[in-house]
């Protein structure tokens, strides 16, 4: 029979919300502080997967201003009822501390494409809310419920209240605590069906490090006591040899032929436990036993190989690389919080990056653009038009994870009495600044092509002026700083990404040549295409 392989979306696509609108499947993921938010797959095999434009693509429906790293977009939603799509998603202000200042919304598109409405506030209260349909035509918001009072639990068990489609709002009275999770603790990424008689509440349990999970519990009434799973957990990594591992937060779907899977986060450990991709999504099938209680991969585990769903293949186009000729950009790219009005420009078959006021190591930066890693070897290739450069700026190719921990392979414009343009290689590991042995650019040439080759945690550094004869810049042997257990500070949900960026700062304002004029800091660095290849 023939197989796939897991995971089946690579790279930094966390938290699965999986649909089924009926021969064509649909999933939505976390974006944590990359907008636009969510991210959004189509598929018709649940193999091959599209990716379509994100559901939050303008500041109305999305403002990250301040938020921090990993905050953001928190385990989206997606369900369709009534002839529209649903989406619930939150929006965490605040990830440290007893505080989650979070805000979940509700917005709706009758096309998956869009446009979608604008937001309709419904609490603030917990994350990982969920929108369930009943069958009488009720509807519910089912959530993980955040209680920041000293001596409780700050995971309060998962909370059902009634939304009124009429005023589109939460009837608050109506809320009630129906499940608070069995020992383990950590209760969230809650997901309500009922199927033959019963609610099933699907729960993710224990954290989203070594002891993620997927539970279930049960019960005849809506509201009434949940009873859980006798299996529990109905997935999780037991081996800690494997690669796939932390798998939890699932949801399932029943295909159109009467088959049920399941669709989860899970990370594949590299190195000394490093998980470079982040939290990706992983498939695999749900069976029922005779007592009506739903099992993924009769209790396995997860599964690296695993039968392909009897589904008529379809395959799509790739979007990996971008040549920026068309009047978008592809929908692989990612702005970190909030862009630029006029921080990223499509012309003349270029993408122009504004160099940004503050630098990489700033939450403030921005017009860096960037695509999820979705592979161990990987090689990226940028060609660049020659920057003019004021003393103390920089731009090119960067590996990013946040603004913690990243490398910046670019030209920086030396701060000596007479600038030069060198190429530099710079890793930022929090407070840990390493700048490596530059190269003086030859600057009489129109373009300079930078390529990163990378081989699990090793990146290989290579420039070119021809894009023929490439010359090797430097070799890091273990960007491990570039994996969510790679440092210690804050949340790190999210994966390693890598791209293009423009640092300005007010270098050019307080530059004065020899007449006594002086420059500006507003340049843009121009890229002629990106090249991502497997």
């Amino acid at each position: 029979m023939e197989q796939i392989k897991n995971p089946v979306l690579p790279g930094f696509n966390a938290d699965p919300s999986i649909i089924r609108v009926d021969d064509t499947y649909y999933i939505a993921n976390s974006t944590f502080e990359w907008f636009p938010g969510v991210r959004l797959h189509e598929s018709k095999d649940m193999v091959h997967w599209k990716l379509l434009p994100s559901a939050l693509s303008t500041t109305t429906l999305l403002d990250m201003k301040g938020n921090p790293s990993s905050g953001g977009i928190w385990a989206p939603d997606l369900s369709y009822a009534d002839g529209k799509f649903w989406l619930v998603y939150t929006d965490v202000k605040v990830t440290e501390g007893p505080f989650k200042d979070m805000v979940n919304y509700i917005t709706t598109a009758e096309d998956i494409h869009g446009p979608w409405s604008d937001p309709i506030r419904v609490n603030g209260v917990g994350f990982d809310a969920s929108l369930f349909h009943d069958d009488d035509g009720r509807k519910y918001l089912v959530q993980q419920t955040w209680d920041h009072r000293e001596y409780h639990h700050a995971f309060d068990g998962i909370t059902l209240t009634e939304f009124d489609t009429d005023t589109m709002q939460l009837k608050p009275e109506t809320a009630r605590n129906i499940y608070n999770g069995t020992e383990v603790k950590l209760v969230e990424g809650p997901h309500l069906y009922k199927i033959n008689g019963y609610y099933y509440l699907f729960e993710a349990e224990g954290g989203t490090g070594p002891g993620h999970r997927i539970t279930v519990s049960r019960s005849r009434e809506l509201k009434g006591i949940y009873e859980p799973c006798p299996y529990n957990p109905i997935m999780r990594q037991n081996n800690p040899d494997e690669i796939i591992q932390r798998c939890g937060h699932g949801k399932p779907v029943q295909t159109q032929n009467g088959q049920w899977y399941m669709v989860y986060l899970c990370g594949r450990k590299i190195g000394d436990g490093y998980s470079i991709l982040g939290r990706e999504t992983a498939l695999d099938p749900i069976t029922w036993t005779a007592d009506g209680w739903p099992i993924v991969n009769n209790l396995n585990g997860p599964s690296a190989l695993q039968v392909k769903p009897e589904l008529p293949e379809t395959i799509w186009e790739s979007e990996s690389d971008d040549d920026f000729n068309g009047i978008d950009l592809s929908k692989e790219w990612w702005f970190s919080r909030v862009p630029e009005p006029d921080g990223i420009n499509l012309a003349d078959s270029h993408v122009y990056v504004k160099g940004s006021l503050y630098d990489l190591d700033s939450m403030k930066a921005r017009n860096i653009l960037l695509r999820r890693q979705k592979h161990f070897k990987f090689s990226a290739i940028c060609k660049m038009n020659m920057p003019e450069l004021y003393p103390g700026q920089n731009c090119g190719m960067t590996c990013y994870y946040d603004e913690n921990t990243y490398i910046k392979f670019g030209i920086f414009a030396t701060l000596e009495e007479q600038p030069r343009l060198m190429l530099n290689i710079v890793e930022k590991i929090g407070k840990e600044v390493i700048t490596h042995e530059g190269i003086q650019v030859d600057n009489s040439n129109p373009y300079i092509y930078l390529k990163c080759d990378t081989n699990y945690l090793r990146r290989t550094f290579s420039y070119s002026y021809d894009e023929k004869d490439y010359r090797k810049a430097a070799v890091l042997d273990n960007v491990y700083y570039l994996c969510d257990e790679g440092y210690k500070k804050g949340k790190r949900f999210t994966g390693a990404m890598i791209g293009m960026y423009a640092f300005a700062g007010t270098y050019g304002s307080e530059y004065t040549d020899a007449d006594g004029r002086h420059g500006t800091d507003e340049y843009y660095a121009m890229f002629d295409y990106f090249k991502y290849i497997e």
